[in-house]
């Protein structure tokens, strides 16, 4: 599947929407760790903490390997940091729509100001 920028950014998203996922991924991005060690970290079953795992490396956060019997994952660094660079894209797009609608109240008040300030008293 050919991923958009847009179906990456929701991925993510849904990804680290689940505070048990976010741990995940810290504890991941620490060391790598099987997926029977993590789940022992959780009041879950394994297959519940299999299934966030398979949730984080469908988004591309975490990447899994196998050795021998176990299931190794650990996080994708390059793939958080895609993910920190659309948040911050995000973050200075919002803050110059801050700015811009700053500017226009400054305008507005300014001219509102100009407007109630007595011009010179007409000659009689």
């Amino acid at each position: 599947m050919l991923w958009t920028d847009e179906d990456r950014a929701d991925a993510w998203f849904h990804a680290l929407s689940d505070r048990t996922r976010r741990d995940i991924l810290r504890r991941v991005l620490e060391e790598e760790q099987s997926v029977s060690a993590l789940a022992r970290n959780y009041p879950i079953s394994l297959t519940a903490v299999q299934k966030h795992v398979a949730v984080l490396e469908r988004a591309g956060l975490i990447i899994r390997r196998r050795r021998g019997r176990e299931t190794l994952t650990r996080g994708d660094t390059e793939n958080l940091l895609a993910a920190a660079r659309l948040l911050e894209g995000l973050e200075r797009r919002g803050r110059e729509h801050v700015e811009r609608i700053d500017a226009l109240l400054d305008e507005e008040s300014s001219a509102a100001h100009h407007a109630r300030t007595p011009g010179p008293a007409p000659e009689e």
